[in-house]
């Protein structure tokens, strides 16, 4: 496959900084990144039945993505966890909608849900992520035990989005005024089910004009599903997105089969 040469970044670093509100991240003591510990939660069959088995801790752990899978450039990072973009904040004009009032409730979902990694709602079972950097660009890999109802109803819901949330504004706490895009992505079909999402939003960050591009992809095999949201001020290279998909589709079908993914490589490999 011919991988296309990263978007031109355009836009100085520290305007990234002041836009991406992480908290500062902790290293291990030897100074190395490590991977953000799965969830605590419980390790057993989710809510409804699955012809796949349950997720547990230890599988959901296998089951996440590593740089070797998404290729490029990409880094580990240890403070995924606490991702936040400020362009990502704001309130939804309903007046932009007219009289479909329930569509800019779903585009205000979108939003509050990108900004909190939450689209996948609440893990019934074993969950973990992984975060990676590639200069401003930031993806985080989500998997867990949702459930297969609540993931098909994800699903679903994503795929209405490009038609009721295609262009719409946001107000910032500033008060300065977003437009937000929203259209069909393709991803590999993997996974027994999958939808993706590119999302734009254009304003002002800092009191500079900005534009922050993401792709949000969903996945499910069973009961277990995962997401991944990739993108960055100066662009998104969809070619890792899809890789990330592809990988994670088969590294959470391998665990739910019995067998070993690729292990984490060594920071020193």
């Amino acid at each position: 496959m011919i991988r296309p040469s990263r978007p031109v970044r355009v836009l100085a670093s520290a305007l990234a900084a002041g836009i991406l509100l992480a908290t500062a991240a902790c290293t291990d003591q030897s100074g190395g990144l490590e991977a953000v510990p799965v969830s605590p939660a419980g390790e057993h069959s989710p809510a409804s039945p699955s012809a796949t088995p349950a997720l547990t801790r230890a599988g959901a752990q296998a089951a996440l993505i590593t740089p070797a899978d998404i290729e490029d450039n990409w880094q580990l990072a240890k403070d995924a966890a606490t991702w936040r973009n400020s362009m990502l904040v704001g309130k939804v004009d309903v007046a932009d909608f007219l009289t479909a009032k329930s569509d800019a409730a779903d585009c205000q979902h979108l939003l509050d849900g990108l900004y909190s990694d939450s689209l996948l709602g609440r893990a019934l079972g074993a969950s973990g992520l992984r975060g990676f950097t590639s200069e401003d660009a930031r993806m985080l890999y989500q998997v867990g035990d949702y459930g297969s109802a609540n993931l098909d109803a994800t699903l679903a819901w994503l795929k209405t989005l490009p038609d009721e949330c295609a262009q719409f504004t946001a107000t910032g706490k500033d008060g300065g005024k977003r437009t937000v895009q929203v259209v069909s992505a393709k991803v590999p079909k993997s996974g027994d089910a999958r939808e993706a999402l590119t999302v734009t939003v254009q304003g002002n960050a800092n009191g500079q004009s900005a534009t922050y591009t993401t792709d949000v992809a969903v996945l499910r095999i069973g009961a277990s599903g995962a997401a991944v949201t990739n993108g960055g001020l100066s662009g998104v290279d969809h070619d890792s997105t899809a890789l990330a998909v592809q990988t994670g589709a088969q590294r959470l079908k391998d665990v739910l089969s019995g067998k070993t993914p690729a292990p984490m490589p060594s920071q020193f490999d």
